[in-house]
């Protein structure tokens, strides 16, 4: 009997030879029940393209045993296979297995283009993201690309507002929260004034994230891909959104909303470590009512004194990471621009205790 880690056999595939090994990225679908996420990797899968893509979908089995779909697609011809994992959800209390699984498929089949995982409806991204960054073995291989979060145009609303037992965040609203990607499907079911209401909501809970509109899950595959949400790729792009971003104001009370502030001049690094802890780790944060700042996002370009480059400040949930990009300071005057999205935030609170925690005199 096979290991139940073990990745089964796909069907065979020419590798294309001589082709260098490169580290895939993987893009997590996240987003509430019905709100397209299937329709969208289908869609993708069976749309004409050049482009080998494994796919992961997550979905309940009956009985303990939870089935996973593996699909392959290469030149329009689709291939799949079952893959079991007998102990829970990737997302839950298999992660171990779950990684483990994409590990060996990687070494059985060779290099695929991007592999593609959705999350079930009501699970956490930010703890399957977090998953991809702390696994270092399997980051040699693979990096984190971007979040994905699909949203029902009919029903996005009906979500957000559903209220959570003893203060937990509302599902819906944590997945927009960490979304690179936004995409408000179903847009024909619904008229034009409910449809920017949904749009002002997001926007609300998340200012960075692009927002895609569709129907039937239909995208340009290109928007989807290679977003590089979490690498320095991506260090041009962040830095020209966070110049537009506005905070935002809580569409419903104690929701997930967005801050933003910027600080001229250079920061102590060892003294940023400080402030992101005490925030992220310590939680010793607190609005004027009391209550503990919740961050679930994080994004930020700051300057660090003696560091010619820009550095990128990534966060979810309390994993955060400091990445110099390619893009130098030169004569650019030196502004740190910082993005947080969470729950109970208080942006003149964060900003003071920001200053008083990291800013030195730029030498």
């Amino acid at each position: 009997m096979e290991d139940e880690d073990d990745c089964p056999e796909l069907v065979p595939i020419d590798a294309q030879p001589g082709a260098p090994t490169e580290q895939i990225p993987v893009t997590i679908i996240t987003g509430y029940l019905g709100a397209g996420k299937t329709t969208l990797l289908n869609y993708i899968l069976t749309e004409q393209h050049d482009k080998r893509i494994a796919v992961i979908l997550n979905e309940f089995g009956e009985g303990s045993a939870l089935e996973k779909s593996l699909a392959v697609s290469y030149a329009g011809e689709l291939y799949e296979e079952w893959l079991e994992l007998r102990n829970g959800c990737l997302c839950c209390s298999v992660k171990d297995n779950g990684l483990k699984a994409i590990e060996n498929l990687m070494q059985k089949k060779g290099k695929f283009d991007y592999i593609l995982l959705e999350t079930t409806g009501l699970a956490d991204p930010g703890a399957v993201a977090s998953m991809f960054w702390v696994d270092a073995e399997l980051g040699s291989d693979i990096y984190l690309d971007g979040i994905v979060t699909v949203i029902d145009a009919k029903y996005g609303l009906q979500h957000l507002r559903e209220e959570k037992a003893d203060g937990l965040v509302n599902e819906a609203e944590r997945q927009i929260a960490l979304a690179d990607l936004t995409i408000i499907n179903k847009t024909d079911l619904v008229r034009e004034e409910e449809l920017a209401q949904v749009r002002d909501a997001v926007r609300s809970i998340n200012g960075v994230a692009k927002i895609l509109e569709t129907q039937r899950s239909r995208v340009d595959l290109s928007a989807v891909l290679d977003l590089h949400s979490f690498d320095s790729k991506d260090g041009a792009n962040l830095a020209e959104k966070l110049n537009v971003v506005k905070p935002s104001r809580p569409h419903l009370d104690k929701s997930i909303l967005t801050v933003t502030f910027e600080v001229a001049g250079s920061l102590s690094e060892d003294a940023l470590n400080v402030f992101i802890q005490d925030l992220l780790w310590e939680k010793t944060l607190r609005n004027k009512e009391g209550q503990p700042m919740t961050v679930i996002r994080l994004k930020g370009m700051v300057s660090l004194a003696a560091k010619a480059h820009q550095v990128m400040l990534q966060g979810v949930h309390e994993l955060y990471e400091l990445n110099e990009t390619p893009q130098l300071w030169d004569e650019q005057p030196r502004i740190s621009r910082l993005v947080f999205i969470g729950r109970n935030l208080d942006k003149e609170i964060l900003q003071q205790q920001f200053i008083s925690t990291v800013q030195q005199k730029h030498k």
